[in-house]
């Protein structure tokens, strides 16, 4: 990986210039070992803002060129540089003039003398015992690979909001839920004014299942919150005469409708007192609100 990272150079950044330039899709294409590293290439670029598709160079004879169109470029791979059944897309390529990258395990090969921008891997021996079996040079491929596509990321500006987009789904989609996914809004916020007897408060926390309530001054902005700690801390026989702000604590913990889930949940377990629900503040007015449970049954953990 070192000797790969010191061999970059202005090749690595013709082959961004170019790729970030597309109109089309990233067509990646190798035969045998390349060709599952090439998969894999194909689908790191699609899943990080870089529409990209594997074609099997054997399959590409026989039809599969048609996939390739006028506004994509070739990505090809092949340690070698000269495997036959490269043959065609490559002669496809220089046909109708599409843009072809290779990645090759030497300099001087027909595959890097057709491409427009030829990558090379250094060159280090195979950690296989008899140095034949692809292992080093694959490793290599997948590296530049992930380092094509992390670079791509960057060039667009690809975001956190983007990426989950393209992960709905595993633990990569929970970790990048926003609480703005999954809170409850206006509708369901438990609130009074601060000058409300404790005596309504208690009925809106009963009424909105949260465990707390809300207090918001006559501008909507939150100023403080009773939850059933304060409830218990202040149980007295004059306690559902006084107003919510006697009983309030102020200066709540709230968040931001753009935090992650997992920051909400995180909140609530790391305070010194854990809590159940957090409101959902924008400009110092609550907007909605979210509950451990909805976090849990999201599967954030």
């Amino acid at each position: 990986m070192s000797a790969l990272a010191e061999q970059l150079d202005s090749r690595f950044l013709a082959a961004i210039e170019l790729l970030s330039a597309l109109d089309g899709r990233v067509v990646v294409t190798g035969m045998g070992k390349s060709g599952h590293v090439a998969r894999k290439i194909a689908a790191t670029l699609s899943s990080t803002g870089s529409p990209a598709l594997f074609v099997h160079p054997g399959e590409a004879s026989h039809g599969d060129l048609g996939m390739i169109t006028a506004d994509d470029a070739v990505l090809a791979l092949s340690n070698s540089g000269e495997v036959a059944e490269l043959n065609d897309v490559v002669a496809y390529t220089r046909r109708f003039a599409i843009p072809l990258i290779s990645i090759t395990g030497t300099e001087e090969n027909s595959l890097s003398r057709a491409a427009d921008v030829a990558l090379v891997l250094p060159p280090e021996p195979e950690a296989c015992p008899m140095g034949l079996a692809p292992t080093t040079s694959t490793t290599m491929m997948i590296a530049l690979g992930d380092a094509l596509a992390v670079a791509l990321m960057e060039r667009r500006g690809f975001s956190r909001d983007d990426y989950r987009v393209f992960h709905p789904g595993g633990k990569l989609g929970r970790v990048l839920l926003k609480v703005s996914s999954i809170m409850h809004g206006a509708d369901r916020l438990p609130l009074v004014t601060p000058d409300r007897p404790m005596s309504e408060a208690v009925l809106v926390m009963s009424e909105k299942h949260f465990g707390c309530v809300g207090v918001v001054d006559r501008r909507g902005k939150l100023v403080g919150i009773i939850t059933d700690g304060d409830l218990r801390r202040h149980m007295g026989p004059d306690m559902l005469s006084a107003p919510a702000k006697a009983v309030m604590t102020r200066n709540p913990k709230t968040i931001g409708p753009d935090a992650l889930a997992a920051e909400a949940l995180a909140a609530m377990n790391l305070s010194d007192r854990p809590f159940t629900a957090l409101l959902v503040v924008k400009a110092g007015k609550p907007i909605g609100i979210v509950s451990v449970h909805d976090l849990l049954r999201a599967g954030v953990m």
